[in-house]
């Protein structure tokens, strides 16, 4: 009997023991969560025991943590990775990048730095450079921007359908060639330039005017043997 007295005794120490333990424990982490709570609060102008801080001094930036339907609010020299930095006149801000592969972005829409495993393209991320294009570091370039380009050479003759006269207007064009040091890689992404212009192009052609200075050589000739025929008439009369 006695022993089961002295197991029962143990028995409620034992949980009195835990009791006391769990109300340390309780009041250590409320005593942390007070502290972290405080310490969040020192960069804000104005903070929230649920929602952290509520709004930050003119140069920093209120970054929110969101968590499900809550959020929790900090405020930063800089914002995190995948977000870039808003200044209004009440609050500066920051926003998350759109696209969920940009690391750094100018705006929502314009990513300047992608995340491991993609290229950067004209403020967008791909896993493989688009067509026409080629990898250079961490980003896809066109493969003519950096190129160095060789002289134009000269235009050429003016036509129009194959014709090089009788017609007012036609076209001309001239091509600009790769310089010799162009690297291989880059060669078939820079095809050759073209430009064309429209050009005046002869009125008459050459043997139109063959033709016309014939017709007006014989035209001369009758009119000569006519007056020569009509004073021959004269003198016999």
């Amino acid at each position: 009997m006695s022993r089961n007295l002295l197991l029962v005794q143990m028995h409620w120490q034992l949980l009195a023991l835990l009791s006391l333990f769990c109300q340390m424990l309780i009041l250590t982490l409320a005593a942390i969560k007070r502290e972290s709570w405080q310490q969040d609060c020192k960069s804000c102008l104005e903070c929230s025991k649920e929602n952290g801080c509520l709004r930050c001094s003119e140069r920093l930036f209120l970054f929110l943590n969101r968590d499900g339907m809550s959020h929790h609010g900090s405020c930063l020299h800089s914002c995190p990775s995948g977000h870039f930095g808003l200044r209004g006149k009440d609050v500066n801000r920051c926003i998350k990048c759109k696209a969920p592969e940009c690391e750094m972005c100018f705006n929502k829409d314009f990513c300047t730095k992608c995340k491991g495993g993609y290229l950067l393209f004209k403020g967008k991320c791909f896993k493989s450079c688009p067509e026409g294009t080629f990898r250079q570091s961490t980003d896809c370039v066109e493969g003519c921007v950096f190129s160095p380009i060789g002289f134009w050479g000269e235009w050429s003759s003016c036509q129009h359908n194959g014709l090089s006269c009788g017609v007012r207007w036609g076209q001309q064009s001239r091509t600009r060639e790769l310089s010799s040091n162009m690297p291989e890689e880059k060669e078939t992404l820079c095809p050759p330039q073209t430009e064309s212009r429209k050009c005046r192009m002869k009125k008459r052609c050459l043997k139109d005017k063959r033709k016309n200075e014939r017709r007006e050589e014989r035209r001369k000739a009758q009119k000569k043997l006519k007056l020569f025929s009509n004073r021959t008439v004269t003198e016999h009369t």
